[in-house]
């Protein structure tokens, strides 16, 4: 047993915890959780926890059933919402019986990608911008939600349902060590954004998953319904994840050089490239859902074509302004993944795609300086901006030929996707909407 899990286990003893939650994922990112008791944690560090692994989602298959969830001491967090009973939560890693990280395990393919990066000399950070609504807790899926308020971006809502729940879900989050850099209304009615502080891309993963729970959970307590449901609204914008994302050798910003064109170096410039280049491919993993293309090419300034740009909001790949006296603050911002994205996957596609750029020495496109959504289709086909997938089915077509995503995911995780999203595209598209039966059933 190491010093850290030994501080874990006297910090659960001097805060008189009863109970502790082992957290994971299954391979769209749903959060899976077993409760255990204090005097079971010294076991579970040292053996791993046994489970059904054919049970979860994707993780394994029947006849390698038992799996082991091994917790890792570095995640432990006390969750501030339980009241007078402590409860903590501790991240796992997914194994084998044999010790093996298990082959589809969202966290441990986000840790193969970084492995990756380490060896190129490179270590990830990244902060994204979560967005997300809130609704009137109806509960009806047929009926269209009801916002919380009809607000804007940046309005200030004194007469909202729920008029605290940013400050209350920022103090929650801050309790569990995810600090908050923004917090402010969105565009659409009831839709709030949230941007976390830059981390490293394991720890943000992990700190988007609790997220999430913390928003459900403040939610729950002011008598509101979360969504993060790319585009619940039909006239109004979907809820992005803008990934903000650097690569750092050692304390040196690899994206920044003095002087070079805004401040991006080489390789800065080939990640970009690497995102572009590959951005196609990676959609169906950053943007899982039938639902998240509705968002993608619903307007409201979602990304849809392939291209950069400095200031420009319609870019897939942006460069947001650094502070020229704070090199460590150059980045670049990819604007497609949606809130619903499984983040470990959605991290090691960007992350994976980027290295590629280097490794291959890509060359960076020239950016888009007018605004890409009042080109016409042949200005935007002499720029050379092609376009994202229309639809879920068209960007598993786009990700079943990539071996980047195949090598990324590995073998198991890259089947189960693809055969669970078909099934999604299938199901969609059996169904019969009330909008098909207004217009067509008196038709004919």
């Amino acid at each position: 047993m190491n010093s850290q899990e030994e501080h874990v286990l006297r910090t659960i003893e001097e805060k008189g915890v009863r109970f502790v939650r082992l957290w994971f994922t299954d391979i769209v990112g749903k959060l899976k959780s077993v409760a255990i008791a204090p005097a079971e944690l010294e076991e579970a560090f040292e053996e791993g926890l046994g489970f059904d692994g054919s049970s979860m989602e994707g993780l394994t298959r029947v006849y390698e059933a038992d799996m082991l969830a091994r917790p890792d001491a570095s995640t432990f967090q006390l969750l501030p919402w339980m009241g007078e009973t402590p409860v903590a939560r501790l991240f796992c890693d997914i194994e084998t019986q044999d010790g093996e990280p298990a082959r589809s395990d969202p966290r441990s393919i986000l840790k193969r990608a970084l492995a990756k990066a380490a060896d190129m000399g490179f270590a990830a950070r990244v902060h994204p911008e979560v967005e997300f609504f809130l609704f009137h807790p109806e509960t009806d899926p047929n009926k269209v939600p009801t916002p919380i308020d009809n607000a804007s971006f940046f309005d200030h809502v004194s007469r909202s349902l729920a008029r605290n729940f940013r400050r209350d879900a920022v103090l929650a989050l801050e309790d569990m060590g995810i600090p908050v850099e923004f917090s402010h209304h969105e565009n659409a009615p009831g839709q709030q954004e949230i941007d976390l502080r830059h981390a490293d891309m394991l720890i943000m993963a992990d700190s988007l998953m609790t997220f999430r729970a913390v928003i459900e959970e403040v939610a729950l307590r002011q008598d509101v319904m979360a969504s993060f449901m790319p585009k619940p609204l039909e006239d109004h914008p979907g809820s992005g994840l803008h990934t903000h994302i650097s690569l750092f050798e050692g304390e040196r910003n690899a994206f920044f050089e003095p002087g070079g064109l805004y401040g991006l170096s080489r390789t800065g410039r080939q990640f970009m490239a690497g995102l572009l280049v590959h951005a196609r491919e990676i959609t169906a993993v950053t943007n899982q859902h039938v639902n998240s293309y509705k968002r993608l090419w619903g307007g409201g300034e979602a990304p849809c074509y392939v291209c950069w740009g400095a200031n420009t909001q319609s870019a897939l790949l942006r460069l947001p302004a650094y502070k020229p006296t704070k090199p460590t603050s150059a980045r670049i911002e990819y604007r497609s993944p949606d809130s619903a994205a499984n983040p470990y996957l959605a991290f090691a596609a960007m992350l994976r795609a980027g290295l590629a750029g280097i490794e291959g020495e890509y060359e960076l496109m020239e950016p888009a300086d007018a605004d890409v959504f009042e080109m016409n289709d042949g200005e935007r086909k002499a720029l050379g901006i092609a376009s994202l997938p229309r639809t879920l089915s068209r960007a598993l077509d786009l990700m079943e030929e990539s071996e980047l995503v195949a090598e990324t995911l590995g073998e198991a995780a890259f089947d189960y996707f693809l055969r669970d999203k078909r099934h999604e595209v299938e199901l969609y598209d059996r169904q019969v909407t009330p909008e098909e039966r207004r217009r067509f059933l008196a038709s004919y």
